[in-house]
């Protein structure tokens, strides 16, 4: 009978990274924090909460639909704002139909969301911990409290570049749609016998809204010239590994959605350029799509990717960053050109 792997000596639980390190290729600390995903992934979604949440973002490009060969270590999940503020909603229609339903919308949700990731998910999150015997803590985060935390206790280390916690970040102001059920195991499972590991069936958003998603976010950061923080250069990293897929082309076909998550980044995250001017996202997905930054602004982000591949974050014979900046420039042609002729 098969052991779990939290009931393993934290010797034997470093034989085993070790062993799975020198066959797949991949950093001992990362397939490590791999299964710290999978089992946050795993508790939630065996949980009430599992019909309300979507998972979504890089991590459900490589976890679930293997689109990318990169860790990604952090869960995005929507929380459904049909769930969190019903009373706000006119007749259920998730957009805000003026700007001051928008701030009521989003005042409600800063202050309803961490309610409910304090009361709702740490629960889940914290009776699955006693009942696997695994080891961590949490702690809240983010500048709205809309993070957790798990700090969980490593067996292995890296570079530091990916530290030895999980942060789950959740949003409640889109529907998560489209989504559907997918399952999720461990990257180690496939070379390690003998141990029982996390597996999970989140409900995922689809591919083509993720790559609207993340060209949007690039096209903003394009006009801005400034990096968010660490680990930003993943999403152009991500845009190159969709286009050999195929879901470039089905997204960049899909009018109806690329019209609803530019409406939806409008209302809800309306943004500004480097010369203070609004960015117009309708104009990103129909034709003005920019994807490629240019001076300090392309620098800093190619000295982030050299670090997310320092650590091992990448798998390897990865494309170099010059390499991704080409991919994502004919994105940009592609997207633009069957925008502007249909």
């Amino acid at each position: 009978m098969s052991e779990s792997w939290f009931a393993l000596s934290r010797a034997d639980q470093a034989e085993a990274l070790n062993v799975a390190a020198g066959r797949t290729g991949r950093p001992a600390h990362l397939l490590e924090k791999d299964i710290w995903v999978v089992w946050a992934l795993s508790a939630i979604y065996a949980s009430p909460l599992a019909d309300k949440l979507t998972f979504k973002g890089g991590t459900s490009l490589s976890k679930v639909y293997k689109i990318i060969d990169r860790f990604s270590e952090d869960i995005d999940l929507t929380y459904d704002i049909r769930e969190l503020v019903p009373d706000l909603l006119q007749g259920g229609n998730p957009i805000p139909v003026s700007a001051s339903q928008e701030k009521k919308i989003t005042s409600a949700v800063r202050a309803r969301l961490p309610e409910w990731i304090a009361g709702s998910v740490k629960p889940v999150l914290e009776d699955s911990l006693v009942s696997s015997r695994a080891l961590a803590e949490f702690r809240v985060d983010g500048k709205d409290s809309e993070k957790l935390i798990i700090d969980y206790s490593a067996v292995k280390t890296g570079t530091g570049y990916a530290a030895a916690s999980i942060q789950l970040e959740f949003g409640a102001r889109a529907t998560g749609e489209p989504n559907s059920r997918h399952m999720v195991d461990c990257d180690i499972a496939a070379v390690i016998e003998g141990v029982e590991f996390p597996v999970a069936a989140p409900l995922v958003m689809a591919v083509e809204r993720t790559f609207w998603e993340k060209a949007t976010a690039a096209h903003v950061y394009s006009l801005q010239g400034r990096l968010r923080g660490e680990r930003y250069s993943r999403h152009w990293y991500d845009l190159a590994a969709m286009a050999k897929t195929g879901h470039v082309a089905l997204a960049a076909g899909d009018r109806h959605l690329a019209r609803a998550v530019a409406e939806h980044k409008s209302v809800f995250f309306a943004e500004k350029d480097a010369n203070g001017s609004k960015v117009n996202y309708l104009k990103a997905v129909t034709g003005r799509l920019q994807l490629v930054p240019a001076g300090a602004a392309l620098a800093a982000l190619e000295s982030d990717y050299t670090a997310m591949s320092e650590d091992g974050l990448l798998a390897l014979h990865q494309p170099s960053f010059a390499e991704i900046m080409e991919k994502c420039l004919s994105i940009q042609d592609e997207v633009n050109h069957k925008a502007r002729n249909g």
